[in-house]
């Protein structure tokens, strides 16, 4: 059941503004519209921010006819995506794709121009987009062309259930095949993603002296240069760099990828192990496997590097069970409430400044 904002209690401190936050839908193909709704059928969510839904009011009274409940759209404050006839449920289609880039460049032009301080993005299909004509490789870098954001990386967060910590993965690099790996990392690239994860650490998430973990590329981080010299040729001196540059932290490291995610394990369901605050993976399945092996459920993709903050769900649009009232809200709620915690720590600290962008509304890219 969706319960409405003045049903909700928080047991959470006030603060002076309470965080503005927009929740797109997503594609209107997939799981997206349920979870949101699901999500904020949770009156602790709804009383702890301002949250203003971006997308299709059919969409909403369909997702509302799914869900066996009356459409009772009072209760949201919504900024409407007009769309016609609503896309068959259960695939994703160039009017799916359509809409749910539209919703997106939406919500971004918003919180660019009234200063919102988080977006949560339910899953799109990028295939959708695709058949659409917009060629963007998902909703990241979307998000940071249009905000301008030349430096930003996809970090992962997941708290523990079980223990109460935090994992926190950000990938060096993202959506690529793996033969180009090797080619994609540098000094230069690895600096620029280490300074995000510090930044975000310290700023973010409030940890003054953060300790991070480097991942190596090879199997036991090259062995002495055996299998493999990128350690070697650059890694290591790069790392040894950057601890003199940042004194602050802590940075362990390269770390054989096949032992670097054990103090982790260890911690998701143990309490008061000794693992990192942060953890810089080289590449997509590197840091991802673990992550989902642990969170599944629960992981956030949030995007630093923004001028705002913006978190998603960690799973897909699940086009195969959309409509079926059977999907879960966890990985939605665990988005929801980052995006709530992040944007109130920004609140409270000296150095969150608000931005101000005008975003043209006709932005795309064509393929």
């Amino acid at each position: 059941m969706v319960h409405s904002r003045s049903q909700s209690l928080s047991t959470q401190p006030e603060l002076a503004q309470p965080p503005r936050l927009l929740i797109t839908l997503g594609d209107p193909a997939g799981i997206g519209p349920e979870v949101v709704l699901k999500a904020l059928s949770r009156a602790d969510l709804t009383a702890q921010a301002e949250i203003t839904l971006v997308g299709s009011r059919r969409c909403l009274e369909q997702t509302y006819r799914q869900l066996g409940e009356p459409a009772n759209l009072s209760q949201f404050a919504l900024i409407e995506v007009p769309s016609g006839p609503l896309p068959p449920l259960g695939a994703g289609s160039a009017a799916s794709g359509d809409l749910s880039f539209k919703t997106l460049k939406t919500a971004i032009a918003l919180a660019l121009r009234d200063g919102y301080d988080a977006i949560v993005t339910a899953p799109i299909a990028k295939s959708a987009w695709l058949a659409a004509g917009h060629c963007y490789p998902g909703q990241t870098e979307l998000l940071a062309e249009m905000s301008g954001a030349e430096r930003y990386g996809m970090l992962f967060v997941a708290r523990s259930p079980h223990s109460g910590w935090t994992l926190r993965t950000l990938l060096a690099t993202t959506h690529i095949p793996l033969r180009q790996v090797p080619d994609a990392l540098s000094p230069e690239l690895m600096s620029l993603k280490l300074s995000l994860l510090l930044g975000c650490l310290q700023e973010d998430f409030g940890i003054a002296q953060p300790k991070v973990a480097i991942a190596g590329l090879n199997p036991h981080s090259g062995e002495q240069g055996q299998l493999g010299r990128e350690e070697l040729d650059w890694l290591i001196p790069w790392l040894n760099e950057q601890r003199q540059q940042f004194p602050q932290a802590q940075l362990n490291g390269p770390v054989p990828p096949d032992t670097l995610w054990v103090k982790p394990g260890q911690a998701w369901y143990q309490p008061g192990v000794a693992a990192h605050d942060g953890y810089l993976a080289l590449y997509h399945d590197q840091g991802l496997i673990p992550v989902k092996l642990l969170a599944f459920d629960r992981a956030v993709n949030t995007t630093i590097g923004l001028p705002f903050i913006r978190t998603s769900p960690d799973h897909g649009t699940a086009f195969d069970i959309a409509g079926q009232g059977i999907a879960q809200p966890e990985s939605m709620i665990a988005a929801i409430e980052l995006a709530i915690e992040l944007s109130q720590q920004r609140l409270k600290s000296s150095k969150h400044h608000k931005f101000a962008k005008s975003a043209t509304s006709n932005f795309t890219k064509n393929c």
